[in-house]
């Protein structure tokens, strides 16, 4: 297998995971339909998660076999990107029985995610490869090769270790192929927002922290479980600050279009790009906050550098 040095699973490893690239209606269901069916006839579970519209044409397809198969619209249960490890893949992987291989379509990156969702989107694509190395498990991404912007099929060559071209079945290593490269890039530092409530915090401050998130938020728009999101958001960040950045940070809230925007800055570094995308096990002790961030909102951008780390998360109003 062609790689980048350092940044390739061996090419011995069970793990599969081929970008699908499509032109239209027929290439989508000529790639996808038989990757469904030949999972099935082997006794191997399968999961669909794509955005509605086409899990509906995927569904018709399939006929009376789409009662076997786990179908999510990837708009909803993938929306935030970061929650589509632990929440998608590993949620349905790790409840198979081991030792049989498990089968998924994922499609995260779809014409009309915006240009603030994409670096998200792109690294989680990148991560994949980490969070499921070792495993029997194949995970095929399709990818509009008509309606999508030539910088997101060049990603789709960086993220994946083998490609399927549109028009043509047979699958071929990547060149391009170097995720760790991709997540370093995207790792984009975020905009410091100036006119936004900002809210320094140390230890004996967490509990104000999270009254002052939660008065903003209100004040914003948001109600009901959004706003206790928001508030449980606050908590866990600036808990992890004061834990692992440094004992200190600086909150921020404000509105953006549509959302209300929590943000966590402190002078940690996060090393761990998987943090926050693994499910916790029922006997772990902490490090569930970033997770729980990822589950709950909108969407969630991380920007980490010598500088300290900065963590933004998105509340629908």
């Amino acid at each position: 297998m062609s790689t980048a040095a350092g940044t390739a699973a061996p090419s011995t490893d069970p793990f599969l995971h081929p970008a699908l690239f499509y032109r239209d209606e027929r290439e989508y269901l000529d790639g996808t339909v038989p990757f469904v069916r030949e999972g099935l006839a082997a006794g191997e579970p399968v999961a669909v998660a794509v955005p509605g519209d086409r899990l509906r044409i995927v569904r018709d397809a399939l006929g009376a076999d789409a009662e076997t198969v786990r179908l999510l619209d990837m708009r909803e249960a993938g929306r935030n990107p970061g929650r589509i490890i632990p929440g998608v893949l590993r949620a349905f992987a790790d409840a198979q029985p081991a030792g049989r291989r498990v089968r998924i379509i994922g499609e995260p990156v779809w014409a009309g995610r915006s240009a603030t969702e994409y670096p998200a989107c792109v690294q989680h694509e990148a991560l994949i490869n980490a969070a499921f190395r070792g495993r029997t498990v194949t995970i095929l991404c399709p990818y509009d090769a008509v309606r999508l912007p030539g910088h997101v099929l060049e990603d789709a060559h960086a993220t994946h270790p083998t490609v399927i071209p549109a028009g043509s079945r047979p699958a071929r290593d990547s060149e391009a192929y170097a995720p760790d490269a991709v997540v370093a890039r995207y790792n984009e530092p975020l905009p410091l927002v100036t006119d936004a409530m900002t809210f320094p915090f140390v230890a004996d401050s967490l509990p104000d922290a999270r009254h002052a998130a939660s008065d903003e938020g209100r004040r914003l728009g948001l109600t009901g479980v959004t706003l206790q999101d928001l508030a449980l958001a606050t908590a866990e960040l600036t808990t992890n600050s004061v834990l692992h950045g440094g004992g200190s940070g600086v909150l921020r809230v404000w509105a953006e279009g549509g959302h209300v925007l929590c943000e966590v800055r402190d002078e940690g570094r996060m090393t761990d790009p998987l943090a926050g995308r693994r499910p916790a096990s029922r006997d772990q002790r902490g490090g569930r906050g970033l997770l729980m961030v990822n589950l709950i909102a909108d969407l969630v951008r991380v920007h980490t550098g010598d500088g300290g780390t900065a963590i933004r998360c998105w509340f629908p109003r």
